[in-house]
C-alpha cells in the first residue's frame, strides 16, 4: 500500500486547473543536478484529473533512439502525464499513426508550473531512475546505476529512500495499468 500524497495547496490546484486543452505549455526537463536537460514545446491534451495527472501532447524531434525495445523516431508522438502531486512520469510513445510503441517513465520530484513565462512552463526534476515499458507488459528498469554511482544513499539516504519508493510505485503502477499507464484507446 503506498503511502497518501501531501495535499496541494489552493494557489497549486488553481493553476494545474486552469490548464485547458489546447494551451501551449513549453516542457523543460532538468537532470539530476538540476540543471536544464532539455527544452520543447507540448500542448495540454486533457486537463488534470481527480488522481492528479495532467496529459500533454508533443512530438519526438531529436533523432532516432531505441532504449531497450522501445524505439523513438522523428514525428512520434508522445502522450506525456505529469502530476504536481505523483513523484513520477510517463510518456506513451506513438507512431504518427497513433500507434502504441511503449512507456517510458521517470521517477521525479512532483512536476511544477512557471506561470511567470510565455507560454507558462511545466518543470520536472529527473531523479535518474527510469522504466521502459512495452505493449506486452515487459519492462526493464533503467539507470539503477547512475543513481548507486550518484553517492545519494550517503549524501541523502532520504532522497535516495523516496527514489526507491518511487520506483517501486512505477512498477506496480505499469504492471497494473494504473495512470498514468491507462490503456489508450
Amino acid at each position: 500500500m503506498t503511502e497518501p500524497e501531501p495535499p496541494l495547496s489552493e494557489a497549486t490546484i488553481d493553476a494545474w486547473s486552469a490548464l485547458r486543452p489546447g494551451t501551449m505549455l513549453s516542457v523543460v526537463k532538468l537532470a539530476p543536478d538540476g540543471s536544464e536537460a532539455a527544452r520543447y514545446p507540448g500542448e495540454v491534451a486533457a486537463g488534470i484529473d481527480d488522481d492528479g495527472w495532467l496529459v500533454v501532447h508533443a512530438r519526438w524531434t531529436h533523432g532516432t533512439m531505441e532504449l531497450d525495445g522501445l524505439e523513438f523516431r522523428v514525428g512520434d508522438r508522445l502522450l506525456e502525464w505529469f502530476s504536481p502531486r505523483h513523484p513520477v512520469n510517463a510518456f506513451a510513445v506513438l507512431t504518427s499513426e497513433g500507434h502504441l510503441k511503449g512507456w517510458y517513465a521517470n521517477v521525479t520530484r512532483p512536476a511544477r508550473l512557471d506561470l511567470s513565462t510565455d507560454p507558462p512552463g511545466l518543470i520536472w526534476h529527473d531523479l535518474f531512475v527510469d522504466l521502459v515499458g512495452l505493449p506486452d507488459k515487459t519492462f526493464t528498469i533503467r539507470d539503477d546505476d547512475e543513481l548507486q554511482a550518484s553517492g545519494l544513499h550517503h549524501l541523502d539516504p532520504e532522497l535516495h529512500e523516496s527514489i526507491l519508493k518511487a520506483r517501486s510505485e512505477l512498477i506496480r503502477r505499469f504492471e497494473r495499468d494504473l495512470p498514468p499507464f491507462a490503456a489508450l484507446s
